[in-house]
């Protein structure tokens, strides 16, 4: 048995890669917190252009007809990029869900016409990019719907390129028969456990750079016992969530030979681990840093901010332990 990414995924994960770094620098990020809709000018046209919004939608309806194993590192490299679009929210949780349930938003969904969010309840009371978004595909009485006329109230966020708002779902709801609200959940929570490993890898990387150049009594700092210490266990946090992450992305693209409670297990270990190593990615880069770190103009925020709100974002990794704890009956 393989266990490792095909030739094609690869070469997938690598053009997504070069797209965000010439169209999602730090500066496109910077410039998201103040512009009128908190997005990045041509990145959503890029993607959907390159196919990664109806990636995860069957050939028959316009899609590419791929699965979370290939999403999977797609995601990585938007938490690497810091990209501030409801990327994993359109293309892994709502569009799937239109497909499934045969909506008629789809096309618009598929072609990138249309920019859909999701609001699910383990996601919280607020939605991500909601004034940018056309639909809501939200859960309601156990179900999934779609608001396509919802009203919006912005609301104040620690990581400005988090643009949310909280939502009004007193407007026309469209039921969407046949979406699996609990896959619905899972993908989100995937979603973001891959984010989260991007995100350490960015900090990660972006530390050692630092340390590699900041000079003390002489020497790179990164030469200190201690620093290398710091960095080898974010390092070694990163190596432990990524397998986790991909194993959960295989049960759900394998989803109809698991059953429920093992497909939950699976990504709720991921997401805890994720959780975990974002979160110490975070605390090294910015005690590696020093004072720099804590500046407004230096791009170490940009990372910082995202990491602890995705790490909080679909339960932490205090909540996903115990669902992990459930499934084995403790």
């Amino acid at each position: 048995m393989r266990f490792a990414f095909t030739q094609e995924q690869d070469m997938f994960r690598d053009a997504v890669r070069d797209l965000l770094a010439d169209l999602c620098p730090p500066d496109a990020v910077r410039a998201s917190w103040e512009n009128e809709d908190g997005r990045v000018p041509g990145l959503w046209s890029a993607l959907g252009e390159m196919g990664v919004l109806a990636a995860m939608v069957p050939e028959a309806a316009g899609g590419l007809g791929m699965t979370e194993v290939d999403m999977i590192r797609l995601l990585e490299e938007a938490g690497y990029a810091g990209v501030p679009e409801p990327l994993m929210e359109h293309a892994v949780v709502a569009v799937p869900a239109l497909a499934e349930a045969g909506s008629p938003l789809l096309d618009a969904a598929v072609s990138g016409q249309s920019t859909a969010t999701v609001h699910l309840g383990l996601g919280g009371r607020f939605v991500l990019a909601g004034e940018a978004a056309d639909i809501v595909v939200a859960e309601v009485d156990g179900g999934l719907v779609a608001l396509t006329d919802a009203t919006f109230e912005p609301v104040a966020s620690v990581d400005q390129s988090r643009r949310l708002v909280a939502v009004d779902q007193t407007g026309p709801l469209q039921a969407l028969s046949g979406a699996d609200l609990s896959l619905a959940v899972d993908r989100a929570v995937l979603g973001t456990a891959a984010q989260c490993v991007g995100v350490a890898r960015r900090l990660l990387d972006a530390t050692v750079d630092y340390v590699g150049e900041r000079r003390q009594f002489g020497s790179p700092v990164g030469a200190n016992q201690s620093i290398k210490h710091h960095l080898a266990n974010v390092r070694l946090g990163i190596e432990f969530a990524a397998p986790l992450v991909y194993r959960a992305a295989y049960s759900l693209a394998r989803s109809d030979d698991h059953d429920l409670l093992t497909r939950r297990r699976d990504v709720s270990m991921a997401k805890a681990q994720a959780s975990d190593a974002v979160d110490l990615a975070c605390r090294a880069a910015l005690q590696c840093h020093g004072a720099i770190g804590y500046t407004f103009e230096y791009d170490l925020q940009l990372w910082l901010k995202r990491g602890w709100a995705l790490s909080a974002a679909y339960g932490d990794a205090n909540h996903h332990r115990a669902v992990v704890g459930d499934a084995l009956g403790l």
